[in-house]
């Protein structure tokens, strides 16, 4: 006699890696980065704890790509087809880091299974994995430090040479732990304070569970990105414009030392994230939704942190190498030059201008300065604008910039790459 059985519930392991390998066919496949993924909606449907550890298991399957591809290749005639050559990458990477064999090879030959495409390629699958479970994290360690793809490892070695690059990767590599920029006042315990005043935590668990969350006494922001605000000092009372406020770091920083605050973001979606840490942190700003090189007005102050290739943070988005080729960066160069000439257009006489890229190409950074003291009336660089706490001079680019890197910090864990200069406008 035949009985209804209860639905077999997936198991939740298995669901957060079937959706770290849709990441993963969407990053290498269609070229699409994690954040755009996650804002369409990916992950929408798991729990939050199977949600983190799909993105987690994502970005670790990034982070070791290099190392993973070539152990599988030692174990394949020839590559399978893309989604079954990630839940390879996967499985090995997992393994290599120590998870247990039975699990990842049963999940991994389940998901492959299961595929409709693919299904046949199950034995593959539990084959290799097999053979890299039994051989796979002894060579790990031996393999060399991932290496960046050549479109953007050239220009940077051209840049900064083949040593810094090296310690570039290895940063990418051991990816970034969690800094955190306090209230003025505030306090958190059980963290390490950074040299230039952030606060690193080194395994942070759920963000919102964080002792002062609720509170609002601190917000997550990079060490490297809360510099440009300390490069700016912004005064009490001052009116200052942040252009391409979102997410809001820096907006919050800017609020918090008793500035005027006019936060601009072409996004409004970004710009909801902006208004929801003001509200938990209780801090204020006139937040306004358009095109920056639209935007009039008079400040005493503004801050650019401009579009750029956002290379320098590649330690927390492992996809940006692998989703883009640089063929864009054309472009954003000359947005950068266009929001840097009317940015200075909004600026007071004898105001101050803070230029600012998440990128390591010398051309969205030190070039961008070099010509726009070529070109702009009455500027000037103020270089004792970058005398800080744990600023090192060293860091300081002939033109009179900041050149930030992943590789400096290396004790602490490293830092994001950022350019930052301070522009003075004659009175």
């Amino acid at each position: 006699m035949k009985t209804d059985q209860p639905a077999r519930k997936p198991d939740p392991a298995t669901q957060a890696r079937r959706s770290a390998i849709y990441l993963l066919d969407q990053v290498l496949g269609e070229g699409k980065l994690l954040s755009e993924c996650l804002a369409a909606g990916a992950l929408d449907r798991l729990p939050p704890e199977d949600r983190a550890r799909a993105q987690r298991l994502a970005v670790e399957t990034l982070r070791g790509l290099e190392r993973a591809d070539r152990i599988l290749r030692h174990h394949l005639q020839k590559y399978p087809p893309l989604h079954v050559r990630n839940a390879l990458r996967l499985g090995t990477v997992e393994l290599c880091s120590g998870g247990a064999a039975h699990g990842v090879v049963n999940a991994m030959v389940t998901i492959v299974g299961r595929h409709r495409h693919h299904g046949r390629l199950k034995g593959l699958v539990n084959a290799v994995l097999r053979k890299v479970a039994a051989e796979g994290p002894e060579i790990w360690p031996t393999l060399r430090m991932p290496r960046l793809p050549k479109w953007l490892r050239g220009p940077l070695v051209e840049a900064w040479g083949a040593e810094p690059v090296a310690g570039m990767e290895r940063a990418h590599f051991e990816g970034a732990p969690l800094d955190l920029t306090l209230k003025p006042g505030a306090q958190f315990d059980g963290g390490q304070d950074l040299p230039t005043g952030s606060v690193r935590l080194a395994d942070a668990g759920q963000v919102s569970a964080l002792p002062g969350f609720s509170e609002g006494n601190w917000w997550v922001q990079d060490a490297a990105a809360a510099v440009p605000v300390s490069v700016l000092a912004p005064k009490q009372g001052e009116t200052v414009l942040d252009l391409c406020a979102a997410p809001g770091g820096k907006t919050l920083q800017l609020a918090a030392a008793g500035a005027k605050v006019t936060a601009l973001d072409i996004s409004d979606n970004r710009m909801q994230r902006v208004r929801e840490n003001l509200g938990r942190t209780k801090l204020k700003a006139q937040l306004a939704v358009g095109d920056a090189l639209q935007h009039q007005g008079s400040y005493d102050a503004v801050l650019l942190d401009a579009p750029c290739s956002a290379t320098g943070t590649i330690r927390r988005h492992p996809d940006l190498p692998h989703a883009k080729d640089g063929s864009e960066f054309g472009a954003l160069i000359e947005l950068q030059s266009q929001m840097l000439a009317h940015a200075w257009s909004l600026l007071k006489p004898g105001g101050r201008l803070v230029y600012c890229t998440c990128s390591l190409l010398p051309d969205e950074g030190e070039v961008q300065i070099d010509e726009a003291l070529a070109t702009l009336p009455g500027i000037s660089v103020d270089r004792s604008a970058l005398d800080l706490p744990g600023v090192d001079p060293a860091w300081i680019t002939e033109e009179g910039g900041l050149r930030l890197r992943p590789d400096y910090w290396p004790e602490l864990g490293g830092m994001d790459g950022f350019y930052i200069a301070c522009l003075r406008k004659d009175a």
